[in-house]
């Protein structure tokens, strides 16, 4: 289920299935080290969410990210071949071919990590040729100075581009699509940074970019209902939840109702 948000698109719940060596984990701040494994496997787990009325599901392939190599076309076919949940899928994306195998095998759209910061002008591209079936996903963490910075290849390497500006270059490119994470938040189930979302949004109006029509994807942080409320009320156009729906935490059909 979705509903209009104020930005006149619409809210969408995404719940995620990360997998590693073919289970559903969940990694703390993203440090491969500090991983929870979980007993169902990843197409059951898709089709459990699926009956209970979701329509997209955000896809991870983390041993890709880590060394390059979509892994997870087959599990990928099979999601998309049951016809209820549109995928939007990401995980070593490295060039187009990439990118076209992942279309090719049933996702609704592809999410592009660390790329996007690395090699910003070739992302626009397939921004340009793909529109609204590419993600932006920008990952963030603020530095000492409360600048928010963009750290790459396994958040260990900082970009010289901060968020605002890479973000500026997205919204200028005619992205649709921006995933946001808060490394600090990921995984801690310590609430969504609304402070920073609503900084993403804002920025927004502040350049006379109203009609804009880029949306953010929270990730990071959601623990509870009333976070998924509260993303929306910030002006978000989605929301990521992995670990508290794992963790019996939140329902997904409450938040997909809400």
């Amino acid at each position: 289920m979705s509903v209009g948000d104020e930005t006149g698109q619409a809210f969408v719940v995404y719940p995620a299935i990360d997998v590693r060596e073919g289970r559903v984990v969940r990694l703390r701040q993203g440090d491969y080290a500090q991983e929870t494994r979980y007993a169902e496997d990843p197409f059951t787990l898709a089709m459990r969410y699926a009956d209970a009325g979701a329509r997209w599901l955000h896809l991870v392939d983390l041993d890709a990210a880590r060394t390059g190599g979509y892994t997870l076309a087959p599990l990928l076919r099979r999601i998309a071949d049951d016809g209820r949940l549109r995928v939007q899928t990401g995980g070593g994306v490295r060039d187009e071919n990439a990118v076209r195998a992942m279309l090719d095998a049933g996702a609704s759209r592809v999410v592009v990590g660390s790329l996007s910061v690395r090699a910003p002008e070739l992302v626009e591209s397939w921004v340009s040729k793909y529109e609204d079936r590419i993600v932006v996903a920008l990952d963030t963490r603020q530095d000492d100075d409360g600048v928010w910075r963009l750290p790459i290849h396994g958040w260990t390497e900082r970009a010289e581009l901060d968020l605002p500006t890479c973000l500026r270059r997205y919204r200028e490119a005619g992205a649709r699509h921006v995933l946001c994470t808060d490394i600090a938040r990921d995984g801690m189930l310590q609430g969504p940074n609304l402070a920073l979302y609503r900084m993403l949004i804002e920025e927004r109006s502040n350049e006379g970019n109203d009609c804009d029509p880029v949306g953010i994807q929270a990730s990071g942080g959601v623990r509870d209902l009333a976070d998924v409320v509260a993303a929306k009320a910030a002006g978000c156009a989605g929301v990521i939840l992995g670990k508290a729906l794992l963790e019996g935490r939140l329902e997904l059909a409450e938040a997909l109702a809400c």
